[in-house]
C-alpha cells in the first residue's frame, strides 16, 4: 500500500499532518488527520485558583486568547455564582467583537485566502498574503493592516493588553471605559464596518465572480451533509459572547438547544489511536463512524454552523448578506468552502456589532464589577470562538482550588468533520494514474484549511471527564474492545 504524507500542514494554527493511504490500483483507501502535538492544559491546570484561569487559558495561543479569556471568565462567574453588571457584559462583548473582526480578517486575507485570490495550484511562494497584495495592489494589503491594528487596539484598550488580555475577572472587569476611549473605539468601529462591505465585495467578485471557484464551492469533493451548531440570542439570531446553543440536523430542523451548563447532556467525546485530539458527537445520535447525515453524530461548529443553526444575524448589512448567502447556496448549506463566505458575513456582523456598544449610553458606567461571595463550586462557560464552540467546565474545592478542567475547544468539535472532508477531498482528486503535484495536495489541504483549524489548544490529557468511547483494535485491525467511560 503507497503512502503519501503531507507534513506539515501549512496555514493553520499548531502542527498537524495529512496521511493519506493508496490501495494497489492507486486510489485513495484513507486519509487521515494527524494531531502529533499533546500540549495538556487540562491537567496542569488542575490545582490553580479558578480566578487564574482567564489570564492562564488565555495563554494557550496567541491567535484566539480573547475567547479562552471569555470563556474562562464566564465558567469563573458560574463557578462563584455571580452574574456580572450590565456594563461588564456589554464591555466583554465588545472586545469579543473586536477580536472577531481582527481573527476573521486574518484568517480569509492570510490564510485561507490566497487559495482563492491566487488560486489553489499557484506556486507555494505566490500563494500567501505577499501575493495578495501584489495581485490586489498595496492599498488593499493596507487596509488589511489597518484591520488587524483597529481590533487589537480595542481588544487592548478594554482588555489591557493587545495580547493575552486580563481585565476579565470573576464577577465582572477591573476597569470601566472612559469616555475618550470610547470615542476612539467607536470611531474605529465605523472604519471597520466599512471594511467589513470591502472584504465582501472583494469575495463576490474575485470568488464568486469566478466559475471555477464557484463550481468548487458548490461541488461535491467538499460537501457533507452534517448536524450544525451555533450559539444564539433570545430571538434565534447569531451571538458570540452569550447565549443558548442551538443545534440542527442535515435537513435544518431543530435538533436541540442546550444552556453551557447542560453540554453534558448534549455532547460525549471519544477518542482514536491516531490523533491526540478527540472526537465529540451528539449524544442524543450516537458514534456512528466517520460518516455524515442524519444517523451520524459528527456536527460542525463554524462561521457556517453558526449560520446555519442561526434565524438570522442581528445587525442590518449582516442581515441582508445572511439573505444572499442562502438564496444562492440554499439552507442549511452543506459546502465546507462556504465556511469562508460565512466567515466574511460574521466579520461584517462583529463590525456592527462593535458600533453598536460603543454607542450604547451604558458602555462607559463605572459600575463594572460585583465581588463575589458565594463559595466556589462548579460552572461552566460557553463563548464562540472564531473556530467553533467553545467550552469551558470547571470544578473546585472549597477554596476556590480546581479539582478538574474541561475544555471542548472548537476545533475538536470539528475534528470529525474535518476528518471526512479531509478524506472526500482526498478520493477526489486522487484517482489511479492520478500524477500527484504540490497544487494537487494543496486542494486536500483547502479541505481542512476552511475550518480554520487551532491545533494548539484543542489538544489535551486523556482520559475527559465527560463521556468517553476508547476503540481498542487488534492487529489484524479488527476491534477487540470498547471502553466507555
Amino acid at each position: 500500500m503507497q503512502r503519501i504524507t503531507i507534513d506539515p500542514l501549512t496555514r493553520l494554527e499548531g502542527h498537524g499532518k495529512i496521511e493519506i493511504f493508496l490501495d494497489e490500483a492507486g486510489d485513495v483507501a484513507n486519509a487521515y488527520l494527524q494531531v502529533p502535538e499533546l500540549r495538556g492544559f487540562e491537567r496542569f491546570c488542575v490545582g490553580r485558583p479558578v480566578e487564574e484561569m482567564p489570564v492562564l487559558t488565555n495563554r494557550i495561543c496567541g491567535v484566539c486568547p480573547e475567547a479562552h479569556h471569555m470563556a474562562a471568565a464566564k465558567a469563573a462567574d458560574a463557578v462563584y455564582g455571580v452574574t456580572p453588571p450590565s456594563a461588564a457584559r456589554k464591555l466583554r462583548e465588545l472586545l469579543y467583537s473586536a477580536f472577531f473582526f481582527a481573527d476573521h480578517t486574518t484568517h480569509f486575507f492570510i490564510l485561507g485566502g490566497p487559495d482563492f485570490i491566487m488560486g489553489p495550484e499557484t506556486p507555494v511562494a505566490e500563494r500567501n498574503i505577499l501575493g495578495i497584495i501584489k495581485k490586489v495592489g498595496l492599498e488593499v494589503g493596507g487596509k488589511v493592516i489597518q484591520a488587524r491594528k483597529y481590533g487589537h487596539t480595542t481588544v487592548e484598550i478594554i482588555g489591557g493588553r493587545k495580547v493575552h488580555p486580563c481585565t476579565a475577572v470573576p464577577g465582572g472587569q477591573t476597569k470601566a471605559l472612559s469616555e475618550i476611549e470610547r470615542v476612539e473605539i467607536e470611531k474605529m468601529g465605523r472604519w471597520a464596518v466599512e471594511f467589513g462591505q470591502f472584504a465582501l465585495h472583494v469575495f463576490h467578485d474575485l470568488v464568486l465572480g469566478n466559475p471555477e471557484y464557484r463550481d468548487m464551492i458548490l461541488g461535491d469533493a467538499y460537501t457533507h451533509k452534517t448536524y450544525y451548531m451555533g450559539l444564539v440570542d433570545a430571538n434565534n439570531k447569531v451571538n458570540f459572547y452569550d447565549g443558548r446553543v442551538r443545534i440542527v440536523g442535515p435537513d435544518g430542523s431543530l435538533h436541540g438547544m442546550y444552556s453551557p451548563n447542560e453540554y453534558t447532556d448534549w455532547i460525549a467525546e471519544r477518542v482514536e489511536p491516531w490523533s491526540y485530539l478527540k472526537f465529540p458527537y451528539l449524544k442524543k445520535v450516537g458514534w456512528n463512524g466517520f460518516t455524515d447525515g442524519a444517523d451520524s453524530g459528527i456536527y460542525m461548529a463554524t462561521p457556517l454552523s453558526r449560520l446555519n443553526a442561526s434565524e438570522g444575524m442581528s445587525t442590518p448589512l449582516a442581515q441582508a448578506e445572511y439573505e444572499k448567502f442562502f438564496a444562492t447556496l440554499g439552507k442549511p448549506a452543506h459546502s465546507r468552502l462556504a465556511i469562508h463566505w460565512a466567515r466574511l458575513i460574521e466579520l461584517l456582523f462583529a463590525a456592527e456589532r462593535w458600533v453598536e456598544l460603543a454607542t450604547d449610553p451604558e458602555i462607559t458606567s463605572p459600575d463594572v464589577r460585583v465581588q463575589p461571595t458565594s463559595s466556589p463550586t462548579e460552572g461552566v462557560g460557553i463563548v464562540e470562538a472564531p473556530r467553533g464552540t467553545l467550552t469551558h467546565h470547571y470544578r473546585t474545592d472549597a477554596n476556590g482550588l480546581l479539582t478538574m478542567v474541561n475544555l471542548v475547544v472548537g476545533t475538536t468539535n470539528n475534528n470529525a468533520a474535518m476528518s471526512l472532508s479531509i478524506n472526500k477531498a482526498a478520493k477526489s482528486v486522487i484517482k489511479a494514474g492520478t500524477t500527484v503535484t504540490e497544487g494537487l495536495l494543496n486542494r486536500i489541504e483547502m479541505a481542512y484549511r476552511a475550518y480554520d483549524p487551532c491545533l494548539g489548544c484543542a489538544t489535551h490529557s486523556l482520559p475527559g471527564k465527560i463521556p468517553l468511547e476508547v476503540t481498542i483494535h487488534g492487529t489484524d485491525g479488527e476491534i477487540v474492545d470498547v471502553v466507555r467511560g
